[in-house]
């Protein structure tokens, strides 16, 4: 087995969100957790439910399975049958997303996405994140404006749950006493300085941090040979 990359690692941090979730469907936003929501329906969640994004329920490969008109797919989502992996140009110690603006919402510095649907997403089945460039200016200590629900604003929602985010240096999650960020597992070649760095709060950091797991060979097979062979996970995560 040749060396495996970090964007490989991340691949199979993103995968494991999913590990043994059911019939459950997988709403991933990114290549990488593309990638690794299919890998996880090949492998370990063979219930998953994938979707092309429209109207269809689909295999890895793209093969038309089912239908999902709008009505079922808003039943799966509020439902808390849903676990969809977003992205987040913002993201605080409680999770607390923010996809819409840079600086104050009236008079903002810049203009994202918008909030779009993170609110109902966060509060109404689980959220994990995906975050290819792990800096500060993405880690803060308060997003300008909350789009995705923390855990100091979901208020005992039913189905609301943030169980990872996952980014370029390593996997977290808020398995904390105040449900505040906690680093889970670092990529190899990562140190817990690095990440700390990195992140604009103070991040709970065990004494000893454990690796994120490798791929198996087979696992590493299916994503360059099959899932991927474009190696277009490359382009979020080149190391």
């Amino acid at each position: 087995m040749t060396e495996v990359t970090r964007a490989e690692y991340c691949v199979i941090a993103c995968a494991e969100a999913w590990r043994d979730a059911g019939e459950v469907l997988a709403s991933p936003m990114g290549l990488i957790p593309s990638v690794g929501a299919r890998l996880a329906r090949l492998t370990f969640s063979p219930d998953l439910l994938l979707t092309d994004g429209e109207a269809l329920l689909v295999t890895p490969d793209g093969t038309v399975e089912g239908w999902l008109p709008y009505r079922q797919h808003l039943a799966l989502v509020t439902g808390g049958r849903r676990h969809v992996m977003m992205g987040a140009s913002q993201i605080d110690r409680y999770g607390n997303q923010n996809i819409s603006c840079i600086g104050d919402w009236e008079r903002p510095k810049r203009q994202l996405l918008g909030v779009r649907g993170a609110p109902v997403n966060t509060l109404n089945n689980p959220t994990s994140y995906w975050i290819p460039r792990h800096s500060r200016r993405v880690f803060v200590e308060k997003v300008d404006m909350v789009c995705g629900v923390g855990y100091d604003h979901a208020a005992g929602a039913r189905y609301h749950r943030i169980p990872r985010v996952v980014s370029d240096l390593g996997v977290f999650d808020f398995d904390t006493p105040d449900r505040s960020m906690r680093l889970a597992s670092l990529h190899p070649g990562v140190t817990s300085e690095q990440v700390r760095e990195a992140t604009s709060f103070e991040l709970a950091v065990p004494d000893d941090v454990p690796r994120t797991r490798p791929p198996t060979a087979e696992e590493l097979r299916l994503i360059r040979e099959v899932i991927d062979p474009g190696n277009t996970r490359a382009r979020e995560v080149g190391a």
